[in-house]
């Protein structure tokens, strides 16, 4: 996410004093609900679905996904490279290449 996005997000936060109700846990369930809702586009269709709405859901786990981020003092970027070496290792290409297999399956 760029920076600028990051600030904004930031802003809308202080700007409304949001942060007092930003605990961890409330920031959690926050994304969990929101990433329901993303899934509630695709409820009864996996190929009819409205991009737009799915595009606000997204947008809203990402938001509470930052403002985790913050509330913890963690690096987005640090995070996901840290998984990403975690799944790398876990999901090797000459094992893993087309398999929808878990890692422990392959």
């Amino acid at each position: 996410m760029k920076q600028k996005t990051i600030d904004r997000i930031r802003k809308f936060t202080e700007d409304r004093d949001w942060e007092q109700f930003h605990s961890p846990a409330n920031l959690a369930k926050s994304i969990v609900i929101e990433a329901a809702e993303l899934l509630e586009c695709f409820q009864w269709s996996d190929e009819d679905y409205d991009l737009q709405h799915i595009k606000e859901e997204l947008a809203d786990v990402m938001v509470y996904s930052q403002n985790l981020l913050d509330k913890l003092g963690l690096d987005a970027d640090e995070i996901i490279n840290m998984k990403m070496s975690q799944n790398e290792a876990k999901y090797p290409v000459e094992k893993a290449k087309g398999s929808a297999a878990k890692y422990d399956q392959l």
